[in-house]
């Protein structure tokens, strides 16, 4: 299965390494495996994969907030709606459950079908994750 995960961190910045185990532990499992990130990306190439997993982060400690770079890259994918998709969420703050709600709900406004959700407490648990992706 292709598979793309969308690395939405709260600063530009490389994929973080969570982002990366997850991805590798997808590609454990014989999956193909490309990592987008949200900052830079664009929307257009989504339509080609078969599963979306978007792993975010919040914008601060004390909000729920989703990076706005995010809503805007799955505003491009103009056909993504139907695509079965994960939400991942990195624990931290006081309203990480607040973020992952939002998270869905910006993925569930363009149409994606989320069939799994988690919070990733690190990059050993997003890489343990990533292994059950299609299971």
């Amino acid at each position: 299965m292709r598979i793309v995960v969308i690395s939405a961190p709260a600063l530009r910045k490389t994929p973080p390494d969570y982002v990366v185990a997850l991805a590798k532990g997808m590609e454990r499992m014989g999956h193909r495996v490309d990592i987008l990130d949200a900052w830079t990306g664009d929307g257009f190439r989504l339509p080609a994969y078969d599963y979306i997993a978007v792993a975010a982060e919040a914008v601060s400690f004390f909000s729920g907030k989703i990076p706005p770079a995010l809503a805007s890259l799955l505003a491009a994918g103009s056909s993504i709606g139907g695509k079965k998709s994960a939400a991942f969420i990195k624990k931290g703050g006081l309203f990480s459950g607040r973020a992952l709600s939002n998270l869905m709900r910006i993925m569930e406004k363009e149409g994606m079908l989320i069939n799994w959700s988690d919070m990733l407490l690190n990059a050993a648990h997003a890489e343990e994750l990533g292994k059950r992706i299609g299971a």
